[in-house]
């Protein structure tokens, strides 16, 4: 989400002007495509120096392991992991090929280079499998999100054949099958005329850069953004954030302690269009953090008469010190200022209505 009233439409559910359908994304006709001898890298993401890509695959045997432990997800099975590397302009017709192996309910991924301060990829996740037609649907409607831009990954997994296709936000893709797919999948790489090689080498074997290659014209609102299509995706994937709720650690692993929060609210009524609230407070952990935000938007909310049918946590980023001073002082003149005080996990320092 962006904090200003551009990046907070909600269009997909809220103003009954758009529908899914209808809402797409444009892609920057300006931007100009790297090519290395016949090699086209995404738009999206690009090396900054000399190199020569390879295309191909490598091939690796994981044996079954219990990854969670007993918790939410089953055993994985005995697989077979590819991690293929072809040009960009050959990624959506070797997806459109392997999705098509997938039965048909997903649980689908979502990766994103987003804006917490803290960690570099925003992982979601379903926890409930959806119908694999909503999975492709969206890749259809967000094609160039989703194979030009190079601040997303995406993909999804199946239990029963075991199946996990995934595509980074390099575009290189991994696909980790069950041994009775093993062949399938090899099949569909040679038809690519991709071989089994050592190394291939896509943009994250150089030094590389990653950009977003979306538009979003003031004059077509049915256009939308990195954040605003990832907020239609988790509504309509299902997908949760993929963190520990009950800490607050770097990407390194270091506990942080009670951090600054930027948190955005989607607030629903029948019959309305959506309304969006933004919250920034200090919590020691997601959960506190959303749980503080929900209270205090329901309180908003309330003051207009009525408690609002649905809350939906849009945006949960950490911010730095400097990050929340910046954001405290942005603030229209019309928001009352925090006075100073003790930093307390949980406490709103502002509650406001974009």
């Amino acid at each position: 989400m962006e904090s200003g009233e551009r990046g907070v439409r909600g269009l997909f559910r809220s103003t009954g002007r758009y529908t899914a359908s209808m809402v797409g994304c444009l892609l920057d006709a300006n931007l100009k495509r790297m090519e290395v001898g016949g090699f086209k890298f995404p738009l999206g993401v690009y090396p900054v120096e000399d190199m020569t890509p390879r295309a191909g695959y490598t091939l690796n045997f994981e044996p079954a392991d219990g990854d969670d432990e007993g918790g939410d997800w089953e055993e994985w099975p005995d697989r077979y992991v590819f991690d293929a590397v072809l040009s960009a302009e050959r990624v959506p017709a070797l997806c459109r090929m392997l999705l098509s192996l997938l039965p048909g309910r997903v649980y689908p991924i979502l990766d994103v280079l987003g804006h917490d301060a803290f960690r570099e990829v925003d992982p979601y996740i379903a926890y409930e499998t959806v119908p694999v037609e909503m999975f492709t649907d969206a890749i259809r409607r967000f094609k160039d999100f989703f194979f030009e831009d190079g601040m997303c990954g995406f993909g999804a997994m199946a239990e029963e054949p075991f199946l996990y296709v995934f595509v980074d936000e390099h575009k290189i893709v991994t696909i980790r099958a069950e041994p009775t797919l093993k062949e399938r999948v090899e099949k569909l790489l040679k038809a690519f005329d991709l071989e089994q090689i050592e190394e291939p080498a896509g943009a994250d074997a150089a030094s590389h850069e990653h950009r977003t290659v979306l538009l979003m014209p003031e004059d077509k609102p049915e256009l939308l953004g990195v954040d605003e299509i990832v907020e239609q995706l988790r509504d309509r994937w299902q997908l949760v954030l993929n963190v520990d709720p009950d800490t607050n650690l770097d990407d390194e692993g270091k506990d942080l302690g009670i951090t600054a929060w930027r948190c955005v609210v989607r607030v629903e009524n029948q019959g309305q269009p959506a309304k969006y609230a933004e919250l920034l407070l200090h919590a020691d952990c997601l959960r506190v953090a959303e749980e503080a935000a929900m209270t205090s938007v329901e309180k908003l909310a309330g003051k207009k008469g009525g408690d609002p049918e649905d809350l939906v946590i849009v945006a949960s980023d950490r911010l730095t010190p400097e990050m929340f001073d910046d954001m405290l002082a942005s603030l229209p003149k019309k928001i009352k200022r925090p006075s100073p005080g003790p930093i307390v996990s949980g406490v709103v320092k502002t509650c406001r209505w974009l």
